[in-house]
């Protein structure tokens, strides 16, 4: 079986949406911010201020690279990761890409004043970043989901999809 691939954007709920739907489906999760930063020893927010963004795209393709060579996941990608043409195709190879389509204002009540996501301390910096990417994510994704929904609500629709 293929990978099915989250995407969205920060906050969307890739990550636990991910965990539940590996449950649900049996398969092994795998969260491409995770590898970055075991990949590079340290944090993204420490990534980003010692080496910049650019680096972390570099760490970023390359770990979406590895998953895509997996079997059976449920990969949460980072919220830029599909953003880019080189990390989509990679992917793409690798399974389904699923956007967790999520309103910006359910983002900011998951989000709070989490101090963790660099593109997230400047909320009118981030709906302009959101806005931008939305068609992008609707562009690589091979379906969408209402992610405004819980958790598990989330992931038993996303699994009834993929039947």
């Amino acid at each position: 079986m293929n990978n099915i691939i989250l995407c969205g954007f920060m906050g969307s709920g890739k990550t636990v949406v991910g965990r539940e739907l590996a449950k649900i489906m049996g398969r092994r999760f795998v969260d491409t911010d995770e590898l970055v930063e075991k990949k590079q020893g340290i944090p993204i927010k420490a990534i980003f201020e010692a080496y910049g963004e650019d680096r972390f795209r570099d760490l970023e393709h390359e770990v979406c690279a590895e998953t895509a060579k997996l079997k059976n996941c449920i990969i949460s990608t980072g919220g830029g990761a599909v953003t880019f043409d080189r990390n989509v195709e990679a992917l793409k190879r690798g399974g389904k890409i699923v956007f967790l389509d999520t309103d910006f204002e359910t983002i900011c009540e998951r989000i709070g004043t989490s101090t963790n996501r660099p593109l997230f301390q400047d909320r009118e910096k981030a709906k302009a970043l959101f806005d931008e990417r939305q068609e992008k994510y609707a562009r690589a994704a091979d379906m969408s989901v209402d992610g405004n929904m819980s958790a598990r609500k989330t992931a038993l629709t996303i699994s009834q999809m993929m039947k």
